[in-house]
């Protein structure tokens, strides 16, 4: 029990007791009323007056002690004589406690007040014990202090009840109190732990401005009309699970400095959280929010969980700001869900949640990336993300959909696209109505990358200014009918000189999917790549199973792959682009060893080498041409050193003359000719050779006499340098036609 402090001298409005006054120090002296037909209060009445007094009480008097100093033992004699006579429960109609002060414990336990009570500006030094007590008319705790334990459970407070501006030094327990009219908490400081479980509030609740130092707990309580807990600072952990909000709800400014947890929580009406501050982890796990929900410049320092959470009208999270991980899953977004602005510092999570009627969501930022996987979106949307990573794995669009985004790994496995969804890199800085949002969580470059797009529907998807490098192809449908626009790019093939047996090679530059990349690594027997370093230029990039081949595609998938893409590529009118996808398809062929009877076979694998060899599958014309120089080379050498006869064949007329005159008959002909000898590499046989060549290569006869190996040397050269011209020819106009 606590000692009270030295009465404040301030001279009350009524008539008082002014026991122990003086003038120097007290003026004042004891504030208590006059008890009626006397000149002194009842703590200060003689015993026999003080019986008198007594005597005249009964069961539903009216009781006036404003002021007056009670002891533990002389409230039980006044409320002895107050018992009924039945139930022995003290009944008063009005009473009036004003400034009154408790120095032991106050005992009201089951007491029944008919008429109004106050107690405002009443000082409890001891435990206050209100327990079981009804209350029919109003009242009044407006300004009294408790200084040790304050109890109102069971309580019933039929009319207006005032708390506003009291003070509780110890733990107040309003546990199943019933408040039939308004309950007005108002700038109430509650030190230590207030309990309002299972309270049932009729009429509307206001704890505006109040601070609860300690925890509170509001389990299961029951708010019929409006709540208003606007500008309330709860210092601890605050407990409204299983409550029920009737009416409209308002939190808005409130500051909760320890956990909060509203699981189960149902608000019928609206629910305002405007600019609340949660400084710890935060829950709503299967809150109903059947009204408008606002979460407008709200801030969450720690996690932030809404699991299985329904917001049946609309809800606005825009401009929130969210420290830690904020969890969605399973959450049901029925109308509404304005994210604009809003900031995750760690990761956003939507797994599983079902979005109604949502036409557009964010722009948001997440620094640790969004998790969308599961989700089903049933109307149009649009979704502004800036994340570096966005989960959209076995996510449902039922409806049209764009995704523009920045910054972002987009992992597309098993999406189900029932109409065409649009991802696109968005080329700068999201600017909702407030202004540009804040990236400044978000390092590195804004480019948009696909992670994987396997088992996709992609007849339905279109990629816009979308990198490729690490994307996953395989196992997509109808990638044949996938829109690439804008500048989608793909991972190229390593740079730079690398051995291949005893002899230096380099590969040729061209556009590859990130499944040829890990083929080739496992082949290659490369080591698993860091995954927080980026890739090497001069290796092939290991794939995510990597070493395991059981996790590694086969060259016959790439190909199948390669093949539908190129076709989108030539439906898109993109024949350059087709024409690496084709390189790739026919290299993958190439290598496609497997002697189970579903691997090419060796003789088109043979067919295909040599395809590849003479001029890169038809696409490399510098290769062509090469080997059209080279074969151009070697067949003037052959034909200065034997195709070219020694010198040119002379004619020889031969005929006879008649005696008797007349026509004279003329037989011509050539010498055989002869293999050339001595010096054969001159100027002249040059010139001769190169003519032979020049026409073969353009498949004309030279006219040319040549010996019998020349022949057949022309032969062969107008046989294969025309081949390796057009070879040439081809590889230029796939890469230039449109």
């Amino acid at each position: 029990m606590s000692t009270p402090p030295s009465p404040i001298p301030t001279t009350p409005s009524w008539r008082h007791c002014a026991y122990g006054a003086d003038p120097t120090t007290d003026p004042v002296g004891c504030p208590g009323i006059h008890v009626p037909g006397n000149t002194a209060c009842l703590a200060h009445l003689t015993d026999p007056d003080r019986t008198t007094y007594l005597a005249t009480l009964a069961p539903g008097a009216r009781i006036d002690h404003r002021g007056t100093p009670f002891t533990e033992s002389l409230l039980l004699t006044l409320l002895e004589p107050l018992r009924d006579a039945t139930t022995r429960i003290p009944h008063i109609h009005d009473a009036r406690f004003e400034d009154a002060q408790f120095s032991g414990d106050a005992v009201f336990h089951g007491v029944r007040f008919t008429g109004d009570v106050g107690f405002d500006g009443a000082q409890f030094f001891g435990e206050a014990i209100f327990g079981g007590v009804t209350f029919s008319g109003d009242v009044r705790f407006a300004g009294t202090r408790f200084s040790e334990e304050a109890s109102f459970d069971q309580t019933h407070f039929s009319s207006l009840a005032v708390f506003s501006a009291a003070q509780f030094g110890a733990c107040a327990t309003f546990r199943g109190a019933r408040f039939s009219d308004p309950a007005l908490f108002s700038e109430a400081r509650f030190s230590e732990r207030a309990e309002f479980d299972a309270a049932q509030f009729s009429g509307s609740a206001v704890f505006q401005m109040a601070h609860f130092a300690d925890g509170s707990d509001f389990y299961m309580a029951q708010f019929s009309k409006d709540a208003e807990f606007g500008e309330t600072r709860f210092g601890s952990g605050a407990g409204f699970d299983g409550a029920q909000f009737g009416g409209a709800a308002s939190f808005n400014r409130a500051r909760f400095d320890g956990h909060v947890s509203f699981e189960r929580v149902r608000f019928s009406g609206s629910a305002g959280f405007d600019r609340t501050h949660f400084a710890l982890d935060t829950t709503f796990d299967g809150a109903q929010f059947a009204g408008e929900t606002v979460f407008m410049g709200a801030s969450f320092g720690g996690e932030v969980r809404f699991d299985r959470a329904q917001f049946s009208g609309g809800v606005g999270f825009g401009w929130a700001r969210f420290a830690g991980e904020a969890a969605f899953e399973e959450t049901q977004f029925a109308g509404e869900a304005v994210f604009s602005g809003a900031l995750f510092a760690d990761m956003a999570r939507f797994g599983n949640a079902r979005f109604t009627t949502l036409s557009w969501f964010g722009p948001l930022v997440a620094a640790h990336g969004v998790g969308l996987s599961g989700a089903i979106f049933e109307a149009p949307v649009t979704l502004e993300i800036a994340a570096p990573s966005v989960s959209c794995v076995r996510t449902r669009w039922e409806s049209t959909a764009t995704l523009r985004l920045r910054y972002a790994s987009v992992n597309l496995t098993d999406a189900v696209l029932s109409a065409p969804v649009a991802v696109a890199a968005h080329p700068t800085r999201f600017s909702p109505f407030r202004g540009p949002v804040d990236e400044g969580l978000l390092p590195g470059s804004p480019s948009v990358r696909v992670a994987s797009v396997q088992g996709v529907d992609a007849a339905h998807l279109l990629l816009t200014d979308i990198d490729l490098s690490d994307c996953l192809f395989a196992g997509a449908f109808h990638l044949d009918q996938l829109r690439l626009e804008g500048r989608c790019t793909f991972a190229t093939t390593p740079r730079g000189w690398h051995r291949r047996g005893i002899l230096p090679a380099r590969w040729t530059r061209r556009r590859t999917l990130a499944e040829e990349h890990h083929w080739r690594a496992h082949c290659a027997g490369q080591p698993a790549m860091d995954p927080n370093r980026p890739p090497a230029r001069y290796a092939w990039r290991t794939g995510p199973g990597h070493p395991d081949a059981a996790l590694t595609p086969d060259p016959e998938d790439v190909a199948a792959t390669y093949r539908q893409l190129r076709k989108a590529f030539e439906d898109g009118k993109n024949e350059p682009g087709a024409s690496d996808f084709y390189y790739g398809e026919m290299e993958m062929r190439r290598h496609d060893r497997r002697d189970d009877g579903t691997g090419t076979p060796p003789g088109e694998r043979g067919l295909l080498h040599a395809y590849w060899l003479l001029s890169g599958y038809g696409l490399r014309a510098s290769r062509a041409l090469t080997w059209l120089l080279a074969a151009m080379s070697v067949t003037i050498l052959v034909l200065m050193l034997w195709g070219l006869p020694a010198e040119g064949p002379k004619q020889k007329a031969t005929g006879t003359i008649p005696a008797g005159g007349g026509r004279v008959s003329f037989v011509i002909d050539k010498e055989d000719l002869k293999n050339p000898t001595g010096d054969r590499l001159t100027v002249k046989r040059f010139d001769k050779a190169l003519s032979v060549t020049l026409n073969s290569v353009v498949f004309r006869s030279s006219g040319q006499d040549l010996t019998t190996a020349g022949t057949y040397i022309e032969m062969a050269s107008r046989l294969l340098e025309p081949a390796l011209l057009a070879l040439a020819v081809l590889a230029v106009r796939g890469r230039v036609k449109r």
